[in-house]
Formats: C-alpha cells, sequence, structure tokens
C-alpha cells in the first residue's frame, strides 16, 4: 500500500499553503496498493517532533471511513468519512505549525477489515482503540516544514 501527495515528495518540504496560519489546506493525498479484505482506511497525521517542544505528539488530523476503493482525497473528502478532534481543539484537518523548528509530519494511512463506529470529533486515542486488531496494513508519508 501507498501513501504520496501531489503537492510534496515523501520526506521533503509541505507547501506554506498546508501550514495551520498559511491557508491550512489540506494536501492532496493519492493511495494505491490497498490489500484485499480492507474495509475502510483511515488516516493520521501528526508531529511526533512536538514531544521535545509541547511534551506529546501533536495530533494535526484524523480521518476514518474512507472507502477503500478511494484513490484520491483532494477538495472534499469522500462521501462517509469522517473526521476527529485534533489537538487545536477542533474538528478537520489542522496543519503544520511548529513552535520552534522545522519538524517532521507523518501522515498514517490505515487499512482496516472493518468499518468504525465512531462520532465525528472522537479523540486520536478513541480511534487507535477503535482501529485494534482491525488493522491490515500501513503506510506513511512524510513532510517538513518549518516555522
Amino acid at each position: 500500500m501507498r501513501l504520496a501527495s501531489a503537492a510534496f515528495p515523501d520526506g521533503q518540504e509541505i507547501p506554506r499553503r498546508h501550514g495551520y496560519k498559511s491557508g491550512n489546506q489540506r494536501p492532496p493525498l493519492s493511495i494505491s496498493g490497498v490489500p484485499e479484505g480492507a474495509r475502510s482506511l483511515a488516516i493520521v497525521m501528526d508531529d511526533p517532533d512536538a514531544v521535545a517542544a509541547v511534551g506529546k505528539q501533536w495530533v494535526h488530523w484524523t480521518v476514518w471511513n474512507i472507502g477503500p476503493a478511494t484513490a484520491e482525497i483532494a477538495g472534499d473528502l469522500p462521501g462517509g468519512a469522517v473526521e476527529g478532534k485534533t489537538d487545536f481543539g477542533e474538528v478537520g484537518y489542522g496543519g503544520p505549525a511548529p513552535p520552534d523548528r522545522e519538524h517532521v509530519y507523518v501522515f498514517t494511512l490505515y487499512a482496516l477489515d472493518a468499518e468504525l463506529d465512531l462520532e465525528p470529533g472522537a479523540s486520536r486515542e478513541r480511534l487507535e482503540s477503535s482501529m485494534r486488531g482491525h488493522i491490515v496494513e500501513k503506510a506513511e508519508l512524510r513532510g517538513r516544514y518549518a516555522p
């Protein structure tokens, strides 16, 4: 399985327009190689470098119940997809916003063998708890962003 973006190559700089304070536009994502048997997809975007600055991995976006046939997420979310709450206290995408230096942001795509029964705005912890035992495969896309 593979997760990619037309906005930035894996490991490279995320364009400013996708930053929290500079447009906060969700980058387009391409999905390929979803395994047979996947019933839904989920994405978590976080900032593991935030641990040094704020004491935890900062959650920037969670979305689940994406159809397994979805090849691209750009513009509107696919029908049925549900977004969770970020560490900004908002539901939906919250772009990169490093407080101190360049950080690496990780988009993790999960193929699941079930659809999840979670309310909109659920926390990352609730999402991860619901995914436990249902992850078939995962893929990552990394991008860098400086203040």
